[in-house]
This record gives structure tokens, sequence and C-alpha cells, in this order.
């Protein structure tokens, strides 16, 4: 994570307008560190920099620091706001051993974004973020003006075969993680994606992100819960081009054809009637190639703005 030099910090608490929730904040010159209570968890969340809001929903095992480096260019010109989604690193549950539906990720960032926004948000989805998005926008019309929607992994978004072995993959992909591993797995999640699992396709001087133990921790609740919850999604793609929100379809450059995240984005433009936009770096250009992501996120959002 970027080195924030933190000055005396003011913790105050507040009760949050629409779930009776307490609010616990840490301000510092920077950024703005929190703690939000929702029903069955208490969410982590971090606010950096000053202009519209831009909500970033991080995909995979990804936390509130999993897009530090792209955030650190963009604070000059939005209010980015990042968190754990339950259950991640500093995220509590009241139940640690149950997952969470979409439905509830979604729910979850409504009651963020009615703690800390005042009105229509900008919104990065990334993979699983992205589905979130989709959600929001459908159980929560005008909360989100424009959600980025890179890559979802949204099986649902597909033809009913297309659906049937892409979920299948998935419930595969947790049956190996069951016998073999992390380790084992790992590389057949990039090869589902179209993730380049060696990482040479990026930017120089990216913060490092080693698998410590938090990291191996967000990637069995990823693996166990969220791949579940992807299976059995209810998203309601019929009501997508009639949420009200804009929603722009992405993937990333080098993401190759056939893999189903980038048949997803393009089912989700014939949806909504927008056509795919382009992103630098593949699945996971948002923290593989910041600088360029940054630049064209900052074009994306003022050509639909």
């Amino acid at each position: 994570m970027t080195a924030i030099t933190t000055a005396t910090a003011a913790r105050t608490r507040t009760a949050a307008t629409t779930t009776a929730a307490t609010e616990a904040t840490t301000a510092t010159a920077t950024r703005t560190v929190g703690a939000l209570d929702v029903p069955g968890a208490v969410l982590h969340y971090q606010v950096q920099g000053t202009g519209p809001t831009l909500l970033i929903s991080q995909s995979g095992e990804g936390d509130a620091d999993r897009s530090t480096d792209l955030v650190a260019r963009l604070t000059d010109s939005y209010r980015v706001i990042t968190y754990d989604r339950r259950g991640l690193s500093r995220s509590r549950l009241d139940a640690p051993e149950r997952g969470a539906t979409l439905v509830e990720h979604a729910d979850d960032v409504q009651r963020l974004l009615a703690a800390l926004s005042d009105g229509p948000v900008l919104m990065l989805g990334c993979s699983l973020g992205a589905v979130i998005g989709l959600h929001v926008a459908v159980r929560h019309p005008g909360l989100i003006d424009t959600l980025v929607a890179h890559e979802p992994v949204a099986p649902r978004l597909l033809s009913d075969e297309e659906r049937a072995r892409h979920e299948g993959e998935l419930t595969g992909l947790q049956d190996l993680y069951g016998r073999e591993g992390l380790s084992a797995v790992l590389p057949e999640i990039a090869r589902c994606l179209g993730i380049d699992p060696a990482g040479t396709d990026a930017e120089p001087n990216l913060t490092p992100q080693p698998m410590n133990a938090r990291r191996i921790a967000n990637f069995d609740r990823f693996i166990r819960h969220d791949f579940t919850a992807i299976v059995q999604d209810t998203l309601d793609t019929g009501a997508l081009a009639s949420t009200g929100t804009r929603i722009v379809p992405a993937i990333g450059r080098s993401t190759p054809d056939a893999v189903f995240d980038l048949r997803c984005a393009a089912s989700l433009a014939e949806l909504v009637g927008h056509e795919v936009r382009e992103f630098p770096g593949g699945h996971n250009g948002n923290t593989s190639h910041p600088e360029a992501y940054a630049a064209r996120l900052r074009q994306v959002l003022a050509e639909t703005c």
C-alpha cells in the first residue's frame, strides 16, 4: 500500500442516516478511513481526494487497498471511495461462516453511499465489482449516475448454453480448490478470466501486493463464497436498459476474445445499447496499468457524464 503520512487523527462516531448504524471515521490530511455498521457486518472504507464522488468496487479478493495505484492517479479530480467487501480484510462479519449474495453486496454499496454521499455518484466496477454495480443500478435507481462495468463476471448475461458451461466451470474451480488448494486453482482462475499469470504486461513501479495471510484469507472467501454467489445470481438482466444509470461496458485490451468475462461485457453492451470501451491491460488492467487506466477512465467518464 502507498505510504501516507498520518497527522493527528480525530475519531468521531455518527449515526448513518438510512440504517441507524454507527459509522466510525479517522480523518487525516489526505484521506478518511472509517467503519460502517450494516446488517450482519461492519464495512471498512476509505475516502480520498476531492471532486465528484467515484466509488471503486474491486474484483476478486481485492480490498480497499488493491487499487491503491489507480486511486493515487484519480484523487486530484475525484473524491474516491474504496472499501472491503463484507468478509474481506477489515470488514467484519457477525457470522463468518456464511456467504453473501450479490444482492447483499449491492445493498452494502447502497448503505455505504447513503452514509458517504449526498447525490448520484460515479462507479467503476471491476469483474465481481461490476456485477455488484449492475445490481445497484437495478435495485437502487438514481444512486449511480454512470457505471463503468469492466468485464463483469455475470454468466446470466450469456445464452443458456454458455451460462451453464461457465457456471459449471466456476463450480469446478471451487472443487479443485477444496481438493488441492490455492496454488493449484490460481492458474486455472487466471486461465478462465484471461489473466496473464506471470504479470509480464504491466507498468513499472507498482505497489507490491504480496500473497500474505490476509490476501490468502480473502482468496478463500472469494472462491468458497463469492463463486457460489455468481452461480446463484438473480440479476434481472432485462431491467438493465431502463435503470436510469449510464452503464458503460468495458474490456481490457489484452483480454483474449474467447474468455467469458469479455463475452459478458459484449452481451451487456447489446442489452444497454452502449458500445464496449477498451481499457489498457487485461482483466486486471486497473491494477497492472494504473497510469494508463486512470487516463482512459477520465476520458470515458467525461464522455458519458
